[in-house]
């Protein structure tokens, strides 16, 4: 079983041998005694690096608390652009600003920084069907012919070669922008009255909404 020395002994030994005194007496093989003293001069220049490493570990943690109040700062500013972003724009335009490939960053953060829901960046809209395609090229043919018509009355032409309710018809002729002529004028009429109403005596005056207006027509 090899012997163990302390450090403290291994120093005083080394010491003894950079004086160039013997060390012999110690009991210490000459091999130990020479393991011993090139280790000691290999790690004499740290000794002198103390200072220098106490410097750099002070200019690390100096360098930690910078990066740590930079990324707190740039999280504060991200928080500020998402929340008037969200605010002031539509989704539609925020979308626009979505890169696809090749992009910096990956569409996950893009929606995280644009508010964006991730399914929304890869919705594709369908197209109109054939059948749905077929009508409503009927009812602009009935409105060319028939300006007057409106909702029912063209809901009622449709058949029977389509067969759809008329909140269906009068859901596609929103979609068109038109409107029977009649329909506009009692939609006028509505309206005038709905303006002209007067406040009855001992009444509050009641100003009406459009739902109501339109309820009239």
């Amino acid at each position: 079983m090899s012997k163990r020395y302390s450090a403290a002994f291994k120093a005083q030994i080394v010491l003894e041998l950079l004086k160039e005194e013997r060390s012999v007496a110690h009991g210490v093989h000459p091999n130990q005694l020479y393991l011993w003293k090139a280790q000691a001069l290999k790690n004499m220049p740290r000794l002198f690096d103390e200072q220098s490493a106490k410097a750099a570990d002070t200019q690390h943690e100096q360098k930690l608390h910078e990066l740590y109040a930079e990324i707190g700062r740039l999280t504060t500013q991200v928080n500020w652009l998402k929340k008037n972003l969200a605010s002031t724009t539509s989704s539609n335009e925020r979308l626009a600003w979505v890169e696809r490939e090749p992009a910096s960053l990956a569409l996950s953060v893009q929606a995280e920084l644009l508010s964006l829901s991730r399914s929304s960046l890869y919705y594709q809209p369908v197209g109109l069907s054939a059948a749905e395609v077929a009508l409503k090229h009927r009812i602009d043919e009935l409105y060319t012919a028939h300006p007057f018509y409106g909702s029912r009355r063209i809901s009622v032409a449709l058949r029977p070669e389509f067969v759809v309710n008329r909140k269906a018809v009068q859901r596609h002729m929103q979609e068109m922008g038109i409107a029977g002529r009649l329909e506009r004028r009692r939609l006028c009429v509505a309206a005038s009255q709905a303006a002209d109403l007067e406040q009855r005596p001992g009444q509050p005056f009641h100003q009406p909404t459009i739902s109501q207006a339109l309820d009239r027509c």
